[in-house]
Protein backbone atom coordinates (compact mmCIF):
# COMPACT_ATOMS: atom_id res chain seq x y z
CA UNK A 1 0.00 0.00 0.00
CA UNK A 2 1.17 3.15 -1.08
CA UNK A 3 1.28 5.84 1.62
CA UNK A 4 -0.44 9.34 0.92
CA UNK A 5 1.74 12.20 1.51
CA UNK A 6 1.56 14.72 3.47
CA UNK A 7 0.92 18.78 2.55
CA UNK A 8 3.38 20.68 4.66
CA UNK A 9 3.00 24.33 5.68
CA UNK A 10 3.91 27.17 3.59
CA UNK A 11 6.29 29.57 5.26
CA UNK A 12 7.17 33.15 4.41
CA UNK A 13 9.73 35.74 5.54
CA UNK A 14 9.19 39.30 5.84
CA UNK A 15 12.02 41.87 4.09
CA UNK A 16 11.22 45.40 5.32
CA UNK A 17 8.68 44.41 7.77
CA UNK A 18 8.09 48.06 9.28
CA UNK A 19 5.71 47.35 12.12
CA UNK A 20 4.13 44.09 10.64
CA UNK A 21 0.76 44.49 8.76
CA UNK A 22 1.85 42.55 5.94
CA UNK A 23 3.23 39.90 7.96
CA UNK A 24 -0.07 39.93 10.73
CA UNK A 25 -2.12 39.53 7.41
CA UNK A 26 -0.70 36.47 6.35
CA UNK A 27 -0.11 35.09 9.75
CA UNK A 28 -4.04 35.62 9.55
CA UNK A 29 -4.62 34.26 6.77
CA UNK A 30 -2.74 30.70 7.83
CA UNK A 31 0.57 31.04 6.53
CA UNK A 32 3.62 30.42 8.94
CA UNK A 33 6.02 33.06 9.48
CA UNK A 34 10.06 32.31 9.50
CA UNK A 35 11.53 35.87 10.68
CA UNK A 36 11.07 39.42 9.30
CA UNK A 37 13.75 42.15 8.46
CA UNK A 38 13.70 45.83 10.15
CA UNK A 39 16.45 47.88 10.77
CA UNK A 40 14.33 50.69 12.36
CA UNK A 41 14.15 50.05 16.51
CA UNK A 42 10.48 51.46 17.09
CA UNK A 43 9.11 49.67 14.35
CA UNK A 44 10.75 46.29 15.22
CA UNK A 45 10.02 46.80 19.16
CA UNK A 46 6.14 47.17 17.38
CA UNK A 47 6.58 44.15 15.68
CA UNK A 48 8.46 42.33 18.20
CA UNK A 49 6.22 42.76 20.53
CA UNK A 50 2.90 41.67 18.77
CA UNK A 51 4.45 38.65 16.25
CA UNK A 52 7.66 38.12 17.82
CA UNK A 53 7.16 37.70 21.63
CA UNK A 54 3.67 37.48 21.81
CA UNK A 55 1.59 35.25 23.32
CA UNK A 56 -1.56 35.17 20.95
CA UNK A 57 -1.82 32.81 17.72
CA UNK A 58 -0.20 34.81 15.31
CA UNK A 59 3.73 34.96 15.79
CA UNK A 60 6.86 34.29 14.03
CA UNK A 61 8.78 30.50 14.47
CA UNK A 62 12.02 32.56 14.41
CA UNK A 63 15.57 30.89 13.95
CA UNK A 64 17.82 30.33 16.59
CA UNK A 65 20.44 31.70 14.40
CA UNK A 66 18.73 34.97 14.11
CA UNK A 67 19.13 37.23 17.04
CA UNK A 68 15.37 39.05 17.62
CA UNK A 69 16.98 42.18 17.14
CA UNK A 70 16.65 45.01 14.84
CA UNK A 71 18.54 44.52 11.41
CA UNK A 72 18.99 45.95 8.11
CA UNK A 73 18.63 43.57 5.03
CA UNK A 74 22.47 44.36 3.78
CA UNK A 75 23.79 43.72 7.16
CA UNK A 76 21.51 40.37 7.42
CA UNK A 77 23.05 39.26 3.89
CA UNK A 78 26.31 40.33 5.18
CA UNK A 79 26.45 38.27 8.39
CA UNK A 80 23.85 35.47 7.72
CA UNK A 81 24.12 34.70 3.78
CA UNK A 82 25.34 31.26 3.98
CA UNK A 83 22.53 30.75 6.59
CA UNK A 84 20.23 32.20 4.34
CA UNK A 85 21.12 29.90 1.26
CA UNK A 86 20.81 26.69 3.03
CA UNK A 87 17.04 27.87 3.40
CA UNK A 88 16.69 26.87 -0.11
CA UNK A 89 13.25 24.76 -0.23
CA UNK A 90 12.41 25.99 3.32
CA UNK A 91 10.45 29.71 2.14
CA UNK A 92 7.51 29.33 -0.22
CA UNK A 93 7.17 32.91 -0.18
CA UNK A 94 9.34 36.14 0.54
CA UNK A 95 7.21 39.33 0.55
CA UNK A 96 8.12 42.98 1.61
CA UNK A 97 8.48 46.32 -0.29
CA UNK A 98 11.54 48.45 0.04
CA UNK A 99 11.30 52.03 2.00
CA UNK A 100 8.61 54.13 -0.39
CA UNK A 101 10.13 57.55 0.64
CA UNK A 102 12.24 58.08 -2.46
CA UNK A 103 9.47 57.30 -5.17
CA UNK A 104 6.51 58.34 -3.64
CA UNK A 105 4.71 61.49 -5.04
CA UNK A 106 4.01 63.08 -1.44
CA UNK A 107 7.59 63.68 -1.07
CA UNK A 108 10.52 64.95 -2.53
CA UNK A 109 10.95 62.16 -5.49
CA UNK A 110 14.83 61.66 -5.57
CA UNK A 111 16.37 59.13 -7.78
CA UNK A 112 19.88 59.20 -5.63
CA UNK A 113 18.01 58.62 -2.17
CA UNK A 114 19.79 55.96 -0.63
CA UNK A 115 17.02 53.80 0.21
CA UNK A 116 16.13 53.21 -3.53
CA UNK A 117 19.11 50.76 -3.50
CA UNK A 118 17.59 48.88 -1.28
CA UNK A 119 15.69 47.00 -3.84
CA UNK A 120 19.05 45.66 -5.07
CA UNK A 121 19.60 43.78 -1.82
CA UNK A 122 15.99 42.30 -2.31
CA UNK A 123 16.75 40.67 -4.93
CA UNK A 124 19.87 39.08 -3.71
CA UNK A 125 18.00 37.83 -1.20
CA UNK A 126 16.01 36.43 -3.91
CA UNK A 127 18.52 34.97 -5.39
CA UNK A 128 19.79 33.26 -1.89
CA UNK A 129 15.97 31.96 -0.82
CA UNK A 130 15.09 31.17 -3.91
CA UNK A 131 11.29 31.60 -2.96
CA UNK A 132 8.15 29.96 -4.87
CA UNK A 133 6.64 33.32 -4.86
CA UNK A 134 7.98 36.73 -4.14
CA UNK A 135 5.19 39.54 -3.05
CA UNK A 136 6.67 43.33 -2.76
CA UNK A 137 4.26 46.38 -2.37
CA UNK A 138 5.15 50.40 -2.67
CA UNK A 139 3.60 53.56 -3.56
CA UNK A 140 2.03 54.37 -7.02
CA UNK A 141 5.14 56.55 -7.73
CA UNK A 142 7.39 53.55 -7.64
CA UNK A 143 6.30 52.86 -11.30
CA UNK A 144 7.15 56.53 -12.43
CA UNK A 145 10.42 57.43 -13.99
CA UNK A 146 12.71 59.91 -12.84
CA UNK A 147 14.05 62.34 -14.53
CA UNK A 148 17.04 60.25 -15.33
CA UNK A 149 14.69 58.29 -17.05
CA UNK A 150 15.39 55.58 -14.81
CA UNK A 151 12.27 53.24 -13.70
CA UNK A 152 12.94 50.77 -10.81
CA UNK A 153 9.51 48.80 -11.43
CA UNK A 154 10.86 47.73 -14.85
CA UNK A 155 14.04 47.46 -13.51
CA UNK A 156 12.52 45.03 -10.87
CA UNK A 157 10.44 43.22 -13.26
CA UNK A 158 13.02 42.92 -15.75
CA UNK A 159 15.27 40.99 -12.97
CA UNK A 160 12.61 38.79 -11.24
CA UNK A 161 11.38 37.81 -15.34
CA UNK A 162 15.08 35.93 -15.27
CA UNK A 163 13.12 33.26 -13.15
CA UNK A 164 9.34 34.00 -12.27
CA UNK A 165 6.44 34.55 -13.93
CA UNK A 166 5.58 38.49 -13.53
CA UNK A 167 2.55 40.23 -12.19
CA UNK A 168 1.81 43.76 -11.47
CA UNK A 169 -1.04 45.86 -10.49
CA UNK A 170 -2.29 49.13 -9.29
CA UNK A 171 -4.63 48.07 -6.47
CA UNK A 172 -7.54 49.97 -4.66
CA UNK A 173 -7.64 49.11 -1.14
CA UNK A 174 -10.51 50.33 -0.32
CA UNK A 175 -11.89 47.70 -2.58
CA UNK A 176 -10.84 45.07 0.32
CA UNK A 177 -13.04 46.96 3.08
CA UNK A 178 -10.27 49.13 4.01
CA UNK A 179 -11.71 52.47 5.64
CA UNK A 180 -8.86 54.27 2.93
CA UNK A 181 -8.78 55.17 -0.57
CA UNK A 182 -4.97 54.09 -1.23
CA UNK A 183 -3.85 52.99 -4.19
CA UNK A 184 -0.77 51.01 -4.18
CA UNK A 185 1.34 48.98 -6.85
CA UNK A 186 1.80 45.06 -6.20
CA UNK A 187 4.20 42.96 -7.67
CA UNK A 188 3.78 39.19 -7.84
CA UNK A 189 6.24 36.77 -8.89
CA UNK A 190 5.69 33.16 -9.18
CA UNK A 191 8.00 29.93 -9.91
CA UNK A 192 6.67 28.83 -13.48
CA UNK A 193 5.51 25.87 -12.47
CA UNK A 194 2.54 27.16 -10.39
CA UNK A 195 1.06 28.45 -14.16
CA UNK A 196 -0.80 31.40 -12.97
CA UNK A 197 -2.02 33.26 -15.92
CA UNK A 198 -3.28 36.85 -14.63
CA UNK A 199 -3.14 36.23 -10.74
CA UNK A 200 -4.56 40.08 -9.78
CA UNK A 201 -7.42 39.29 -12.02
CA UNK A 202 -8.37 35.92 -9.65
CA UNK A 203 -7.88 38.01 -6.59
CA UNK A 204 -10.41 40.60 -7.61
CA UNK A 205 -12.96 38.11 -8.08
CA UNK A 206 -12.09 36.44 -4.90
CA UNK A 207 -12.62 39.88 -3.08
CA UNK A 208 -16.55 39.22 -2.59
CA UNK A 209 -16.42 36.34 -0.87
CA UNK A 210 -13.74 37.04 1.26
CA UNK A 211 -15.13 40.40 2.43
CA UNK A 212 -18.54 38.17 3.04
CA UNK A 213 -16.37 36.11 5.34
CA UNK A 214 -14.87 39.23 7.10
CA UNK A 215 -19.06 40.35 7.61
CA UNK A 216 -18.06 43.52 5.43
CA UNK A 217 -19.26 45.23 2.50
CA UNK A 218 -17.03 47.47 0.57
CA UNK A 219 -16.41 50.49 0.99
CA UNK A 220 -16.08 51.19 4.92
CA UNK A 221 -16.45 54.74 5.69
CA UNK A 222 -13.86 56.56 8.05
CA UNK A 223 -16.78 56.99 10.52
CA UNK A 224 -17.81 53.76 10.86
CA UNK A 225 -13.94 52.41 11.36
CA UNK A 226 -13.40 55.12 14.02
CA UNK A 227 -16.95 56.57 15.57
CA UNK A 228 -16.89 54.87 18.73
CA UNK A 229 -13.44 56.95 19.41
CA UNK A 230 -15.25 59.57 19.91
CA UNK A 231 -14.05 61.82 22.69
CA UNK A 232 -17.45 63.41 22.95
CA UNK A 233 -19.00 59.48 23.24
CA UNK A 234 -16.75 58.71 25.33
CA UNK A 235 -15.09 61.61 27.85
CA UNK A 236 -11.23 61.36 28.34
CA UNK A 237 -8.73 60.37 30.82
CA UNK A 238 -5.17 60.58 31.71
CA UNK A 239 -2.96 59.11 29.04
CA UNK A 240 -1.72 55.82 30.54
CA UNK A 241 1.84 55.89 28.45
CA UNK A 242 1.94 60.01 28.27
CA UNK A 243 2.31 62.31 31.30
CA UNK A 244 0.66 65.29 30.65
CA UNK A 245 -0.96 64.08 27.84
CA UNK A 246 -5.51 63.09 27.88
CA UNK A 247 -6.60 60.19 25.63
CA UNK A 248 -10.09 58.98 24.94
CA UNK A 249 -11.87 56.78 26.69
CA UNK A 250 -13.31 53.53 25.56
CA UNK A 251 -16.86 52.29 25.39
CA UNK A 252 -17.74 49.54 23.18
CA UNK A 253 -17.87 49.18 19.40
CA UNK A 254 -20.62 50.23 17.04
CA UNK A 255 -20.58 48.86 14.08
CA UNK A 256 -19.52 45.89 11.87
CA UNK A 257 -16.18 46.92 11.38
CA UNK A 258 -15.18 48.17 14.24
CA UNK A 259 -16.48 45.10 15.90
CA UNK A 260 -14.04 43.11 13.37
CA UNK A 261 -11.60 45.31 14.00
CA UNK A 262 -11.90 45.54 18.47
CA UNK A 263 -12.14 41.57 18.58
CA UNK A 264 -13.33 42.13 22.60
CA UNK A 265 -10.29 44.36 23.48
CA UNK A 266 -11.97 46.47 26.34
CA UNK A 267 -8.63 48.74 26.70
CA UNK A 268 -6.85 49.42 23.28
CA UNK A 269 -4.03 51.41 23.39
CA UNK A 270 -2.01 54.35 21.29
CA UNK A 271 -5.31 56.69 22.15
CA UNK A 272 -3.55 59.87 23.16
CA UNK A 273 -5.08 62.98 22.32
CA UNK A 274 -2.82 65.75 20.80
CA UNK A 275 -2.38 68.56 22.60
CA UNK A 276 -4.29 71.55 20.60
CA UNK A 277 -3.95 75.33 22.10
CA UNK A 278 -7.63 76.55 22.37
CA UNK A 279 -6.66 78.81 19.95
CA UNK A 280 -5.89 75.88 17.35
CA UNK A 281 -8.83 74.10 18.45
CA UNK A 282 -11.16 76.46 17.70
CA UNK A 283 -9.75 77.38 14.04
CA UNK A 284 -10.06 73.48 13.63
CA UNK A 285 -13.76 73.83 14.32
CA UNK A 286 -14.00 76.84 11.80
CA UNK A 287 -12.59 74.34 9.38
CA UNK A 288 -14.28 71.87 9.76
CA UNK A 289 -17.52 73.60 9.87
CA UNK A 290 -16.53 75.42 6.26
CA UNK A 291 -15.42 71.82 4.84
CA UNK A 292 -18.80 70.63 5.31
CA UNK A 293 -20.40 73.65 4.32
CA UNK A 294 -18.23 73.84 1.14
CA UNK A 295 -18.29 70.31 0.41
CA UNK A 296 -14.64 70.24 0.37
CA UNK A 297 -14.33 66.82 2.72
CA UNK A 298 -11.44 64.24 2.06
CA UNK A 299 -9.81 67.28 -0.15
CA UNK A 300 -6.53 69.10 0.50
CA UNK A 301 -8.28 72.78 1.60
CA UNK A 302 -8.09 75.64 -0.94
CA UNK A 303 -6.44 78.68 -1.59
CA UNK A 304 -9.40 80.70 -0.08
CA UNK A 305 -9.23 78.61 3.17
CA UNK A 306 -5.66 78.78 3.65
CA UNK A 307 -5.69 82.70 3.09
CA UNK A 308 -9.05 82.92 5.34
CA UNK A 309 -7.68 80.68 8.23
CA UNK A 310 -3.74 82.03 8.08
CA UNK A 311 -3.07 78.85 7.44
CA UNK A 312 0.51 77.85 5.40
CA UNK A 313 0.03 74.46 5.09
CA UNK A 314 -1.61 73.20 1.95
CA UNK A 315 -2.18 69.05 2.42
CA UNK A 316 -5.00 69.74 5.19
CA UNK A 317 -7.78 67.53 4.86
CA UNK A 318 -11.04 67.02 7.26
CA UNK A 319 -12.68 63.45 6.90
CA UNK A 320 -15.74 62.60 5.10
CA UNK A 321 -17.85 60.68 7.74
CA UNK A 322 -19.41 58.60 4.94
CA UNK A 323 -16.80 57.80 2.23
CA UNK A 324 -13.63 56.39 3.04
CA UNK A 325 -10.66 57.83 4.21
CA UNK A 326 -7.90 59.64 1.35
CA UNK A 327 -4.63 58.26 2.02
CA UNK A 328 -3.58 58.63 5.42
CA UNK A 329 0.04 59.87 5.75
CA UNK A 330 3.24 59.52 8.58
CA UNK A 331 2.20 63.75 9.33
CA UNK A 332 -0.73 63.51 11.64
CA UNK A 333 -1.64 67.29 11.16
CA UNK A 334 -2.49 66.40 7.50
CA UNK A 335 -6.05 65.05 8.49
CA UNK A 336 -8.65 66.52 10.84
CA UNK A 337 -11.46 64.61 12.87
CA UNK A 338 -14.53 65.36 11.01
CA UNK A 339 -16.59 66.52 13.32
CA UNK A 340 -13.94 66.82 16.62
CA UNK A 341 -11.60 69.87 16.89
CA UNK A 342 -8.75 68.29 16.25
CA UNK A 343 -6.25 65.51 14.69
CA UNK A 344 -6.65 61.66 14.59
CA UNK A 345 -4.94 59.66 17.26
CA UNK A 346 -2.35 57.05 16.34
CA UNK A 347 -5.19 53.79 17.13
CA UNK A 348 -7.77 55.98 14.68
CA UNK A 349 -4.88 55.82 12.08
CA UNK A 350 -4.67 52.26 12.77
CA UNK A 351 -8.67 51.63 12.59
CA UNK A 352 -8.09 53.11 8.76
CA UNK A 353 -5.16 50.81 8.11
CA UNK A 354 -7.16 47.81 9.30
CA UNK A 355 -5.20 47.23 12.46
CA UNK A 356 -6.43 45.21 15.16
CA UNK A 357 -7.26 46.81 18.27
CA UNK A 358 -4.99 44.03 20.66
CA UNK A 359 -2.39 45.21 18.12
CA UNK A 360 -0.12 48.02 20.20
CA UNK A 361 2.27 50.32 18.65
CA UNK A 362 5.79 51.21 20.59
CA UNK A 363 8.69 54.07 20.29
CA UNK A 364 8.10 57.90 19.91
CA UNK A 365 4.44 59.27 18.84
CA UNK A 366 5.83 61.66 16.51
CA UNK A 367 9.63 62.72 15.48
CA UNK A 368 10.56 66.24 13.43
CA UNK A 369 13.61 67.97 11.91
CA UNK A 370 16.44 65.57 10.42
CA UNK A 371 15.41 62.31 12.36
CA UNK A 372 12.72 62.21 10.63
CA UNK A 373 14.90 60.20 7.70
CA UNK A 374 16.43 58.06 10.75
CA UNK A 375 13.44 57.19 13.01
CA UNK A 376 10.05 55.86 12.16
CA UNK A 377 7.87 56.46 15.10
CA UNK A 378 4.25 55.29 15.99
CA UNK A 379 2.81 57.53 13.20
CA UNK A 380 4.69 56.81 10.85
CA UNK A 381 4.89 53.19 11.23
CA UNK A 382 0.82 53.12 11.22
CA UNK A 383 0.74 54.77 7.99
CA UNK A 384 4.07 52.87 5.85
CA UNK A 385 2.09 49.65 6.71
CA UNK A 386 0.44 47.21 4.28
CA UNK A 387 -3.20 47.51 6.10
CA UNK A 388 -3.55 43.84 7.91
CA UNK A 389 -7.15 43.39 5.76
CA UNK A 390 -5.43 43.52 2.27
CA UNK A 391 -2.55 41.40 3.44
CA UNK A 392 -4.98 39.21 4.76
CA UNK A 393 -6.77 38.68 1.36
CA UNK A 394 -3.51 38.59 -0.61
CA UNK A 395 -2.27 35.73 1.90
CA UNK A 396 -5.58 33.67 1.72
CA UNK A 397 -5.68 33.62 -2.29
CA UNK A 398 -1.77 32.40 -2.41
CA UNK A 399 -2.23 29.89 0.07
CA UNK A 400 -5.64 28.73 -2.00
CA UNK A 401 -3.29 28.58 -5.18
CA UNK A 402 -0.07 27.39 -3.85
CA UNK A 403 -1.60 24.85 -1.72
CA UNK A 404 -3.84 23.45 -5.07
CA UNK A 405 -0.33 23.33 -7.10
CA UNK A 406 1.13 21.13 -4.00
CA UNK A 407 -1.86 18.67 -3.82
CA UNK A 408 -1.35 18.58 -8.13
CA UNK A 409 2.21 17.45 -7.33
CA UNK A 410 1.19 14.92 -4.23
CA UNK A 411 -1.14 13.33 -6.47
CA UNK A 412 1.33 12.85 -9.70
CA UNK A 413 3.69 11.97 -7.04
CA UNK A 414 1.41 9.40 -5.77
CA UNK A 415 0.35 8.55 -9.22
CA UNK A 416 3.57 7.32 -10.34
CA UNK A 417 4.09 5.67 -6.94
CA UNK A 418 1.04 3.62 -7.85
CA UNK A 419 1.88 2.85 -11.00
CA UNK A 420 5.29 1.56 -9.84
CA UNK A 421 4.18 -0.35 -7.04
CA UNK A 422 1.43 -2.52 -9.89
CA UNK A 423 4.20 -2.68 -12.22
CA UNK A 424 6.56 -4.23 -9.43
CA UNK A 425 3.81 -6.64 -8.56
CA UNK A 426 3.80 -7.95 -12.07
CA UNK A 427 6.93 -8.78 -12.13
Amino acid sequence: MVSKPSLKPLFFVDAFAGCGGLSLGLLQAGWHGLFAIEHDDFAFATLKSNLVDGQGLFHFAWPKWLPKEPIGIQALLSRHGKTLKKLRGSVDLLVGGPPCQGFSSAGRRRHDDPRNKLFSSYLRLVRLLKPNAVLIENVRGFTSDFETGENYASKLRAALAINYDVHDALLDLSEFGVPQRRTRYFVLATRRSLAIENPFKELKHTLPSFLRSMGLQAPVSSKSAISDLETVRNGMQDSRDTVGFLETKYRAPLTKYQKLINAGVAHPTDLRLARHSEDIADRFRQIIAHSHAEGRLNTSINEDMRTKFGLKKRALRVLDPDMPSPTITSMPDDLLHYSEPRTLTVRENARLQSFPDWFSFKGKYTTGGLLRRFEVPRFTQVANAVPPLVARALGEFLLKIMTASAKTKVRSTSKRSQQAAELGSHV
